[in-house]
């Protein structure tokens, strides 16, 4: 497939100028994010499809698999178009259980980046997002310290630029008061909507957010209102939810994840969706909970 326009436009992240449609590698790694996936030949092919599509905004990290989706990367895509950014992130790291422990000490967050460089055959990462909370979401607290290791690596030329996900709202303004945050990375979606004033905040001030389980996670989202749209628009929930999003607020970059180059079109395509004033109205009548 030849590049195309995709939906939602453009934004500049950082120094870049990215499509807001974007992808998410987590999706090929094994079962729980652990292992090798079980096409390798088709996780290739649709990494390249992605790009070949217009993509240019990859998210990834040496902690997927651990280390898989990263070496997938590297051998599907690289050496990469100067067009493309490849985000990755650090913060935790993976248990034998399939778990992801806390790894923000300075020191582990050096060795993270040095890891993502070499599995993704950089000599700079494009952009790395710290990861704060745990499995259940954000939590309240400083993140002084790893944030300004992360600063240090980037005045080491290791680094362009910063995230940080799974943070709360006094976490983005305390990682903001030290150095410059290009993006935020959270859980949000049509029907999970507790970052809605963070996202017109940064709206407001250039910064990008970039939900992450765009579509529920591994729990895909459900509700009435979601398939009663879906149905008068003669589309999916999915497409719903992924058009939702654009339209919601320019600064959303979407990263929708998948293994299959079928399903990767089938998000392009319903992404791609206008969703009328009537259906815009209902789904954000959509709160916290409404999910089956």
């Amino acid at each position: 497939m030849n590049a195309t326009s995709l939906p939602g436009g453009e934004w500049t992240l950082g120094d870049s100028v990215v499509d807001r449609f974007g992808y998410g590698a987590m999706q090929l790694a094994g079962p729980w994010v652990m292992g090798p996936p079980a096409d390798h030949d088709g996780a290739v092919a649709v990494l390249r499809e992605a790009v070949a599509s217009g993509v240019t905004h990859i998210d990834t990290s040496d902690a997927y698999g651990p280390r898989v989706t990263n070496e997938l990367v590297r051998e599907a895509l690289h050496p990469y178009p100067e067009s493309l950014l490849v985000a990755t992130k650090v913060g935790a790291t993976r248990d034998a259980e399939g778990g992801w422990p806390v790894a923000r000490r300075p020191e582990q967050l050096r060795a993270q980046v040095h890891d993502n460089l070499r599995s993704l055959d950089l000599e700079a990462l494009d952009l790395v997002n710290l990861r704060m909370g745990d499995a259940y979401g954000p939590r309240q607290g400083s993140l002084s310290e790893p944030f300004g290791a992360l600063v240090q690596l980037q005045q080491e030329g290791l680094v362009r630029h910063l995230g940080v996900s799974n943070v709360t709202p006094e976490q983005v303004a305390e990682a903001r008061s030290i150095a410059p945050v290009v993006c935020v990375q959270n859980m949000y979606n049509v029907a999970h909507r507790h970052d809605d004033e963070l996202v017109d905040r940064l709206a407001s001030d250039g910064i990008a957010y970039v939900p992450f389980f765009p579509l529920g996670g591994f729990t895909p989202l459900q509700s009435d209102t979601l398939s009663s749209v879906a149905a008068r628009a003669g589309a999916t929930r999915m497409s719903v939810a992924l058009a939702w999003l654009l339209q919601r607020s320019p600064n959303i970059l979407l990263i929708p994840g998948t293994s299959s180059v079928a399903h990767l079109r089938e998000n392009i395509t319903g992404a791609g969706l206008v969703l009328g004033a009537e259906d815009l109205a209902a789904l954000d009548g959509l709160a916290s909970g409404a999910v089956a």
